[in-house]
């Protein structure tokens, strides 16, 4: 089918614009020399003298915007939370240098978070939950807040420390967040500039974290994005340090609040001091002893290196030399392996097991169980063995 499709060309401007692209970008991604900018523009005039054919406008919908093709014939374009409101602490600069990539990922946490309401049915089972009993102020101690979360999550320092990887240590703290009602999703990013978000809601509130990074990050963003949940905003964990720079009141607060947090939580001030009080700490030494901490706590380096600078043991220049250098490394890849493997840590074993229970109680057909789990219909098999290989999907 070539002939022209009436679609709504203010629905294909809007997908455009909210995928974040240029109408010479989509040009590159629909690859054919025919279709010139002047023809997707035209597509999306308000007196439109053009459409996309069935196959382009397939491609549009499916490949370029991952939108539902059937959205293109709506009369209006629909009502969605934009970043500006998703991400009110992020400088709009930075909301403006978002890729499609992490507009896509926005959008398909919304879904998840929509996932949760059908499934569970409006109720969150948790127990505890702790956005709904915890609740701060932007200028709360940080102190305060590390001493009341830490006892809330029940997971004393002596715990923390007897796991042997930072991959274990994520696997903990993940369990222990989706047992106190929050959700936790992951995700190949494809950029290396955010290393998490996490979206608030009163009954859903939802982390997605960067599986390319390394995992003593991943553990960051949670402790990052935690904080902005209980201050009831949507939030990004990124290592650019200077965007705070461009945010006032509030919002400049609750990021640095979020920061300091993560650290003061991850490595008990207490417990530091005491380590390092006896040891010569400088510029010589501090990078064995920001391996031996990291380890001990299951945070990256960077961290403890922070914790020497802002305790005016290593120098300035050796700080930002050091961190520069460390975040050139390569982290993980996040896309080799097996499919159905790295679907299950994405989607985690809970969320799992939830989808495929309502299978198993005729809640669900197995078309919508694959929607559900965003894969096709064929790989539902696949996806159901991993329910049978505990400890693989954490």
């Amino acid at each position: 089918m070539t002939q022209p499709i009436p679609v709504n060309p203010a629905i294909l401007r809007w997908a455009r614009e909210t995928a974040g692209l240029s109408i010479e970008e989509v040009v590159r991604k629909l690859n054919r020399k025919s279709i010139a900018a002047e023809t997707v523009a035209a597509w999306e005039a308000v007196s439109a003298s053009a459409s996309p054919n069935y196959l382009q406008l397939e491609t549009l919908a499916y490949t370029i915007y991952k939108r539902p093709m059937a959205l293109f014939f709506f009369p209006e374009p629909p009502v969605e939370e934009t970043p500006q409101q998703a991400f009110r602490t992020l400088p709009e600069q930075e909301i403006q240098r978002m890729s499609p990539r992490l507009r896509y990922l926005l959008r398909q946490a919304k879904s998840m978070q929509l996932n949760l309401y059908e499934l569970y049915d409006y109720i969150n089972p948790a127990q505890k939950q702790i956005v709904r009993d915890l609740k701060f102020a932007p200028n709360v101690s940080i102190s305060k807040m590390v001493t009341t979360i830490r006892k809330y999550l029940n997971v004393e320092l002596n715990v923390q420390v007897q796991w042997k990887s930072a991959e274990v240590a994520f696997k903990a703290w993940r369990n222990a967040l989706e047992e106190c009602g929050v959700f936790v999703f992951k995700e190949a990013f494809k950029n290396d500039a955010f290393s998490g978000f996490c979206l608030y809601d009163d009954r859903f509130p939802l982390i997605y974290v960067n599986n390319s990074k390394p995992d003593t990050r991943q553990i960051f963003t949670l402790f990052h994005e935690l904080p902005h949940l209980l201050l009831g905003t949507g939030g990004v964990d990124t290592p650019l340090e200077n965007y705070i720079d461009f945010l006032q009141g509030d919002d400049k607060q609750i990021e640095i609040l979020c920061n300091r947090f993560a650290g003061a939580f991850l490595v008990p001030d207490e417990d530091f001091e005491r380590r390092i009080e006896t040891v010569a700490i400088n510029d010589d030494t501090a990078e064995d002893l920001a391996n031996r901490y990291a380890n001990r706590y299951s945070v990256s380096r960077e961290v403890i290196l922070r914790k020497f600078y802002d305790r005016k043991l290593v120098s300035p220049q050796f700080y930002e030399q050091k961190v520069e250098q460390w975040r050139k490394e390569k982290g993980k890849s996040g896309e080799g392996g097996n499919y159905y493997l790295n679907k299950g840590v994405y989607l985690g074993e809970r969320y799992i097991d939830l989808v495929f229970s309502r299978l198993y109680q005729n809640r669900i057909s197995i078309e919508e169980l694959s929607d559900y789990l965003g894969v096709k219909v064929k790989s539902v098999p696949g996806m159901e063995a991993l329910l049978f290989r505990k400890g693989t999907t954490a």
